[in-house]
């Protein structure tokens, strides 16, 4: 567990509390690794959450899927990030949405019930990784209002817009490359894909932005 412990200890989760402390952390609460494949999905909507996740290689996307199978991509976790954190953190919380790894992915499970269950005392490291998870669901709650920000544009053209001009602000950069291919953007901002792709042929020719592949370019008007 030690070359995982290195990485942890980067993470705002583990913010204040030293490796070994953190060894010990894993230990309690009874952390595990598992290895999988890219497509593999780590579980579904419906299925209990005992744990949160934490994405050591590869990456995974939130997905929802509807009855008919049409996919939105609710948001995409690279190494280093962390999911189901909101659902390990409630008792007997099913998963609403699906969790699929893009490429080979390794991820660590860490059970919160030890920590919030309220059966012993804390100590103060298990006090401080309380402390940083209700810091990081403040911070994924910020993310989704960024997200319904998108959703809540009317067109096609003005969910690309908020969301490349996000991307750009956040990368302090007017050139810049996303997580996502085409298909993946499209899923993401829940539009058809080749409306669009035919939607930023057309800002392009308008001269609002430039692209290659999964990397743009915004130009001020």
């Amino acid at each position: 567990m030690n070359q995982n412990v290195t990485v942890l200890k980067k993470l705002p989760l583990f913010l204040g509390i030293n490796e070994k402390e953190i060894d010990v952390l894993l230990k309690d609460m009874g952390s595990r690794v598992r290895s999988y494949d890219k497509g593999n999905f780590i579980f579904y909507a419906g299925d209990e959450v005992h744990a949160l996740g934490i994405v050591l290689h590869g990456s995974v996307h939130i997905i929802q899927e509807d009855y008919w199978g049409n996919r939105n991509i609710l948001a995409y976790i690279p190494a280093g990030g962390m999911f189901a954190e909101a659902f390990a953190s409630l008792p007997d919380a099913r998963s609403a949405v699906d969790v699929m790894a893009v490429e080979k992915s390794e991820v660590l499970f860490i059970n919160l019930r030890y920590i919030l269950g309220g059966h012993t005392m804390l100590t103060e490291s298990q006090k401080t990784l309380a402390a940083n998870l209700l810091a990081v669901l403040a911070g994924k709650n910020l993310v989704l209002t960024e997200k319904i920000r998108y959703m809540s544009q009317r067109s096609t053209r003005q969910k690309l817009m908020a969301y490349l001009s996000h991307e750009a602000r956040k990368r302090g950069k007017d050139t810049f490359s996303i997580e996502f291919n085409r298909q993946q953007l499209a899923d993401f901002l829940s539009v058809d894909r080749s409306a669009m792709s035919a939607e930023l042929g057309r800002m392009k020719r308008d001269g609002l932005i430039d692209y290659n592949k999964e990397t743009f370019t915004l130009f001020h008007s």
